[in-house]
């Protein structure tokens, strides 16, 4: 097995933590489902390189872009 194939696995997690933090009611805690969110981005973004999994890189750039207009707009 490729070791760049267990990435998936932090990735999805990091994705989940993310998401839960940004549910929640306390300012600090969406802020740090932001940035896990950017950080699931760019590790889904490693993986998807090496796996020519283009369609998956353009979702999670065009999925950075939003987060990042929407972190501007509650600003």
């Amino acid at each position: 097995m490729d070791y760049i194939d267990l990435l998936q696995w932090p990735a999805m997690l990091v994705t989940v933590i993310a998401a839960w933090l940004v549910a929640s009611q306390h300012k600090q805690r969406r802020n740090l489902g932001f940035w896990c969110f950017m950080g699931s981005n760019v590790l889904w973004i490693i993986w998807g390189i090496p796996a020519h999994a283009w369609a998956l890189i353009v979702l999670q750039v065009c999925l950075a872009a939003m987060n990042i207009r929407g972190a501007r707009k509650t600003e």
